[in-house]
């Protein structure tokens, strides 16, 4: 019989159940319990585990890279240069066309010059360094393209030795196709075309433009 006929067939009145509650241990419990187990040792072969706390050690500070002073010295010794010869050897040629003169813009290149080399001091002493790989894709660990330098190096020369004789359109063309050959490139007929058309461009932009008559050579009374 799961109901009473004496109260109206209603269910008996069952007591409220109360869960059971584990006990906490005491401070006695807690005295007494066993220190936590230490990791287990890696196995031979294997990997140390990584301790968070030495993860956590803050980085040395970086060391200031010694060879950029070497790029210091080069920019004030070239400040430098600039200005003790533009304040010994150009002259204070002054007209109405240019009342300033030759002077004040090499010295104002010179101390630019100068200011870039004590800040740059200033950040290599601070530990600053740049990113060699930031901005292109560059493999440190390759030697140095030697044949590459030495082309490129011996291009510019002929075109410093030959300006003059032959004028600036046949060695800026000899310049032009030698540092495309140096770079790599290897389409002769075209690199000539291109290098040419530089060539005469930029030696009727600085006749007309600039005002600046390069070299002719031999190619004086053609051009």
């Amino acid at each position: 019989m799961t109901t009473r006929p004496d109260r109206g067939g209603d269910l008996p009145p069952r007591p409220p159940v109360v869960p059971d509650i584990p006990a906490q241990p005491g401070p006695e419990a807690a005295a007494a319990a066993p220190p936590p187990a230490a990791p287990p040792a890696p196995a031979a072969g294997e990997p140390a585990a990584a301790d968070p706390a030495v993860d956590a050690a803050p980085e040395p500070a970086p060391r200031p890279d010694r060879a950029q002073y070497g790029v210091v010295a080069f920019l004030a010794l070239v400040g430098g240069l600039v200005i003790f010869d533009a304040t010994t050897r150009i002259g204070r040629a002054i007209n109405t066309a240019d009342p300033i003169g030759p002077k004040p813009v090499p010295i104002l290149l010179g101390v630019l010059l100068l200011v870039i080399a004590v800040i740059y001091a200033v950040d290599v002493a601070r530990g600053g360094r740049g990113e060699p790989e930031a901005g292109e894709d560059v493999d440190l660990s390759l030697p140095i393209d030697w044949r590459t330098v030495l082309l490129l190096v011996g291009a510019f020369l002929v075109n410093a030795v030959l300006i003059e004789r032959l004028g600036w359109v046949i060695s800026g063309t000899i310049l032009f196709w030698g540092s495309a050959y140096a770079l790599g490139n290897r389409h002769y007929v075209r690199n000539l075309l291109i290098a040419v058309a530089l060539s005469l461009i930029t030696f009727y932009t600085f006749a007309i433009g600039l005002g600046v008559d390069l070299p002719a050579g031999v190619l004086q009374g053609i051009l």
